[in-house]
């Protein structure tokens, strides 16, 4: 079902005549009541009077009043009408009623969602319960999601969670093409975030396949966030399209290793940084070894055979790859 705009008539000036029939009906009571006695027009004017003030309220019920960012989903014994989007005061049949399934259903930001109705805390500690709107909101909304324990592709189970920016493009599709929107959304999005996490390690890995293309790449969770947070927001998009709403972004607000492999996964980070700092520890003193023996053979200064060259090399890794300072013990006699 497609959205239609309703045109109804601005309602300023059905308000105002409403206002006046109320004001003359009862100043046509107290005038029936003063001539009641006399003739038979003030029993008219009673109860023509009577009969307004007790039905009255019907028309009024056509009042319909929207603030920015706001829409109103219309329906005529079960029939969709239209929706009125734009700000202002409507009159509209009084017989359509407003149509809003998610009026109970509030995402808030801890994630979680709440069909009860909304309650807030106000400054002497009590709470007064807001009575649910059949309006729509147009707003900008957040859906900030619990975290999740989710497996990456290598089966390491990773705690993640995220922040989807939404809102409601179409009311039509957003009331009548799903049961509840708000519900809908929420249940989309851990299920779009859990079939993207497993595509990704959490760190870097060989041999893995990110992209779907076949060939091994350097995607992970870690390394590769925006990326990810925009296939999330893809995969939320294409699920979501036919309730009529928009996703704005995605954005990853928690990722860690879940707490039962999270201190092996800290020891195995530490281990590959010592191992990386070791190898370049390495690379360094060979090179320096190299060239000190290559100035040495250049000067002429020092003629060293075979085995004491072996000595002097094994010396200086020795001093340059140790943990600690070396204590040089100096030779004063001979160096044979």
């Amino acid at each position: 079902m497609e959205e239609k705009i309703l045109n109804a008539r601005k309602g300023l000036m059905p308000l105002m005549l409403l206002v006046a029939a109320f004001a003359l009906s009862v100043i046509a009571l107290i005038a029936g009541i003063s001539l009641v006695e006399n003739n038979t027009l003030g029993g008219v004017l009673i109860a023509i009077s009577v009969a307004w003030l007790s039905l009255g309220w019907i028309p009024c019920m056509g009042v319909k009043v929207l603030k920015p960012q706001e829409a109103l989903v219309l329906t005529l014994f079960g029939k969709y009408v239209g929706t009125l989007k734009e700000e202002g005061i409507y009159y509209v049949n009084p017989f359509v009623s407003a149509v809003n399934p998610a009026s109970r259903t509030t995402l808030r930001q801890s994630g979680d969602v709440n069909s009860s109705e909304r309650a807030i805390t106000t400054s002497n500690g009590t709470q007064n319960q807001v009575v649910p709107t059949k309006k729509i909101s147009l707003k900008v909304m957040t859906l900030n999601n619990n975290k999740q324990k989710i497996n990456d592709c290598l089966g390491n189970p990773v705690e993640i969670g995220i922040a989807v920016i939404w809102r409601v493009n179409d009311t039509a599709k957003a009331v009548f093409a799903v049961d509840n929107y708000k519900e809908f959304l929420s249940l989309q999005c851990d299920a779009a975030l859990r079939d993207i996490v497993r595509l990704y390690p959490y760190d870097v890995a060989q041999n893995v396949d990110t992209t779907g293309d076949g060939e091994p790449d350097e995607g992970s969770l870690r390394g590769s966030s925006e990326i990810v947070a925009s296939r999330i927001r893809k995969e939320i998009q294409n699920r979501v399209q036919e309730a009529g709403l928009e996703i704005l972004e995605a954005r990853i607000t928690y990722l860690a290793y879940a707490p039962e492999i999270a201190a092996v996964m800290l020891q195995r980070q530490q281990a590959s940084a010592i191992i990386d700092a070791r190898k370049m520890i390495v690379d360094g003193a060979v090179g320096m070894v190299e060239m000190a023996l290559n100035k040495l053979n250049e000067g002429g200064m020092v003629e060293l055979d075979e085995e004491r060259k072996a000595a002097m090399v094994s010396n200086l890794l020795v001093v340059l790859c140790g943990n600690k300072d070396a204590q040089p013990i100096v030779n004063s006699g001979s160096l044979y």
